[in-house]
């Protein structure tokens, strides 16, 4: 679960101080899929950078299972950072000399898993968001937008963290690749008992999500529940 207390971020600049994010609350449960909305400037990638422990905060709590994040010195951040959080990119931030497996094992390298292990998790994890074997031995770009998207969740969800946060995930994508992409992230965000939070900037996307946070001037001004079927994956 993903609970933020009264968060806030302030910048100074030269007419004075910039509230970005502005005490801030909200939850998402473990196992469910959000959305963060808004226009730009309404501080949707600053309080992306506070929960993923890229930025601290000016005050406030960000708790992630059992753990205030704020309270963590700059080790601890990062193995934070490495075992408990996924990122899922707008432009994939695939390493171009990699096969999709081996981007998919690079994080577990540098968490310490054993090689057997590691080439039998990225494999699994690859099948499950619908790379073939054969697809697995390519690199970034002999992939479709789509399937280079699905490695970077594979990749994502490789140290089963209990947060993943997508920065625009289907933004480099055609719509119908984009609704493939949401409906995989709820799948899941359901089967992996993983919270994720993906700021987006287009409202049909976000009206798929389990929950929708809308930002403005730095404050929560509105959130949606949406309760729908769960449908299962479709692969691209």
């Amino acid at each position: 679960m993903l609970i933020v207390e009264n968060l806030s971020k302030e910048f100074n600049s030269g007419a004075g101080p910039v509230q970005a994010v502005d005490s801030i609350s909200f939850e998402v449960p473990e196992g469910k899929f959000a959305a963060i909305i808004g226009k730009s400037g309404s501080g949707k990638s600053t309080l992306l950078a506070l929960l993923g422990a890229l930025d601290k905060p000016t005050s406030g709590a960000i708790k992630v299972g059992d753990q205030d994040i704020t309270k963590l010195g700059d080790q601890d951040l990062i193995k934070y950072r490495r075992n408990r959080i996924g990122f899922v990119f707008q432009g994939y931030n695939l390493v171009p000399n990699l096969t999709a497996l081996e981007n998919v094992m690079l994080p577990m390298e540098f968490a310490g898993v054993r090689g057997a292990e590691r080439k039998a998790r990225a494999a699994s994890l690859l099948d499950q968001v619908g790379i073939t074997v054969e697809e697995q031995s390519r690199k970034p770009s002999r992939l479709s937008g789509g399937q280079q998207q699905r490695v970077a969740i594979a990749r994502a969800l490789a140290n089963r963290p209990q947060l993943i946060l997508a920065d625009e995930p289907t933004g480099n994508l055609d719509s119908t690749t984009g609704k493939l992409i949401v409906d995989l992230l709820r799948h899941l965000a359901r089967t992996e008992k993983t919270t994720i939070l993906a700021v987006t900037h287009d409202l049909e996307i976000a009206r798929q999500t389990d929950l929708t946070f809308r930002l403005a001037d730095g404050k929560l001004v509105g959130e949606e529940r949406h309760a729908r079927a769960q449908r299962p994956a479709v692969a691209a």
